[in-house]
C-alpha cells in the first residue's frame, strides 16, 4: 500500500480539471490518497473531483483549504462555517474521509487550522487584496486567529500506543522555515495568512514522521526536527516552475 499526497488541485482550471479525470482507474486501487485542501469553492465541483478520486484510490483523505471556504461565488452556505460543514458533508457522501485513517502500526491524521499571523502581521496591502478577506465570512469571529483557535480545536486525535508511523496533513503551514529563504518580498509579504505556529505545536504532541501541507504552492520535501515536511501542490495551471503537477508518493507500507 502506498499514500500519495497532492494539494490544490483548483479544478475550476478545465485543465487541472482533465488531470484529475485523466488519473488511472487501475494503478491506485491499492493506495491511500492525502488531498490537502483547495478543490474548489464551487460544491458541484468539489463533488466531481472527490468522486473521482474515491473511484481511482482504496481510500482518499481530505481536509478544506481558505477557497473551499469561500461563500462569495457559490452561495450554497450562508457564512464559511456553514460552508466548511457542508464541505465535510459534501466529502463523506462522496465516500472520502475527513477522520483519521489506521492500517495496523500506520496512522493518517488530518489536522483542520487556519492562519492566525504567527508568521507575520499582515499589511494593510494585504487586507486589501488577500481574497479570504472579501470571500470568507465568520459570523460571530473578529479575528483571524480566534478562527485559527475554533479549527484547531476540532483536532482530537492522540498517538495509539500501537503507532510506530505517524503521517499528519493540513491545508495550512505548520511553521514559517519550511518556505524556501531568499523569497522575493512579494511572496513574503504573504506569510502573514500561510498558517500558523500553533499547528506545528499539534503536529509535535503527534509525533508525525512526516507532515504533508497545501496553501503555498511551493512544491518542498524538507526535514526538520526530525519530521518530514512535503508539499505537493499541483497549484494554478501557469505555475509550472514551481508545481510537479503529479502526485507524490510519500511512505509505502510493505
Amino acid at each position: 500500500m502506498r499514500i500519495f499526497a497532492v494539494s490544490d488541485v483548483h479544478v475550476d482550471y478545465d485543465v487541472n480539471a482533465r488531470w484529475v479525470e485523466g488519473l488511472s482507474l487501475a494503478d491506485y486501487q491499492d493506495d491511500v490518497l492525502i488531498l490537502a485542501g483547495d478543490i474548489s469553492d464551487s460544491i458541484p465541483l468539489l463533488s466531481r473531483c472527490l468522486s473521482h478520486m474515491v473511484r481511482r484510490f482504496r481510500q482518499v483523505l481530505f481536509v478544506p483549504g481558505n477557497h473551499d471556504l469561500w461563500v462569495v461565488r457559490d452561495q450554497s452556505a450562508p457564512d464559511s462555517f456553514a460552508k466548511f460543514d457542508l464541505v465535510m458533508h459534501t466529502a463523506r457522501e462522496c465516500g472520502a474521509s475527513t477522520h483519521p485513517f489506521h492500517h495496523g502500526s500506520l496512522s493518517i491524521v488530518p489536522l483542520m487550522s487556519w492562519y492566525d499571523y504567527s508568521f507575520a502581521q499582515p499589511t494593510a496591502e494585504l487586507r486589501r487584496n488577500w481574497m479570504d478577506y472579501r470571500a470568507c465570512k465568520w459570523p460571530g469571529l473578529e479575528t483571524n486567529p480566534e478562527v485559527t483557535t475554533r479549527f484547531l480545536g476540532m483536532n482530537h486525535h492522540v498517538r495509539r500506543s500501537i503507532d510506530d508511523t505517524i503521517i499528519s496533513f493540513s491545508h495550512f503551514l505548520p511553521r514559517v522555515d519550511v518556505m524556501p529563504v531568499g523569497l522575493p518580498d512579494a511572496v513574503r509579504a504573504l506569510f502573514p495568512v500561510m498558517g500558523s505556529a500553533r499547528l506545528d505545536v499539534q503536529v509535535r504532541q503527534l509525533g508525525s514522521a512526516i507532515h504533508v501541507y497545501g496553501h503555498s504552492h511551493l512544491n518542498r520535501r524538507l526535514l526538520l526536527d526530525g519530521t518530514l515536511y512535503v508539499n505537493n501542490a499541483f497549484a494554478y495551471p501557469r505555475e509550472t516552475r514551481i508545481a510537479a503537477k503529479a502526485l507524490a508518493c510519500i511512505h509505502e507500507v510493505p
